[in-house]
């Protein structure tokens, strides 16, 4: 459960599974040593405080945990036990066999890979191809894409024409009858198709650059 308690326990159980203080953590994350004090937790009249997006960006990358284990603790209080999910290049999705009707990996033909645990168990991963997402996905990087997670602009998403054409890009639009993708890469144009001719979209989880 997201609530107050529980991500600033996950923040506790990062630290001690890395071997560090709250303190330590703070300062390894370039922080001030008091920033995860249980004094700073809260304002002296009682109202809430939370963790920056930037701290909890800074205790990733200083410890080398990725987002999957801080939700992890977050939402269990333990770190999830890795699972292999299914895995095939971005152009092999176009091809007839690999999901269902309603977007969701047959497991059939993919390879796997291990990836922290998840609470969505139709998770799947694919493997860029192009430069249409460039600087933020390159050639031969892995998205984990979820068909369970709603979809909204701004978010980084795979789409499947009934056509077959897969791609990764950005949401930039949505309405009752039509979409719009934009690419990262201003060498690529934005796309705009019609609903009734998208097979799915999903939301881009995660990146293994």
């Amino acid at each position: 459960m997201l609530n107050h308690a529980n991500v600033w326990r996950a923040i506790d159980q990062i630290a001690v599974a890395y071997g560090l203080s709250v303190s330590g953590l703070a300062k390894k994350s370039g922080l001030d040593a008091t920033t995860f004090n249980k004094s700073k937790r809260q304002t002296r009249d009682g109202k809430l405080r939370w963790p920056s997006t930037e701290s909890v960006s800074k205790i990733l990358a200083a410890t080398g945990a990725d987002l999957q284990e801080y939700v992890a603790y977050v939402e269990t209080g333990q770190r999830a036990a890795p699972q292999n999910i299914p895995l095939i290049g971005l152009a092999q999705a176009g091809s007839a066999g690999y999901f269902d009707d309603a977007g969701y990996p047959t497991r059939g033909g993919w390879d796997e890979i291990s990836f922290p645990g998840t609470t969505d168990h139709n998770v799947f991963a694919l493997e860029i191809s192009g430069d249409s997402m460039e600087p933020v996905f390159r050639d031969g990087d892995i998205v984990i894409v979820s068909p369970e997670e709603s979809v909204r602009r701004g978010d980084r998403v795979v789409v499947r024409t009934k056509d077959g054409e897969v791609m990764a890009k950005v949401l930039k639009r949505k309405t009752a009858g039509y979409i719009q993708l934009s690419s990262f890469n201003p060498d690529h144009e934005d796309r705009e198709f019609q609903l009734d001719a998208v097979d799915w979209i999903h939301r881009i989880l995660w990146a293994a650059q």
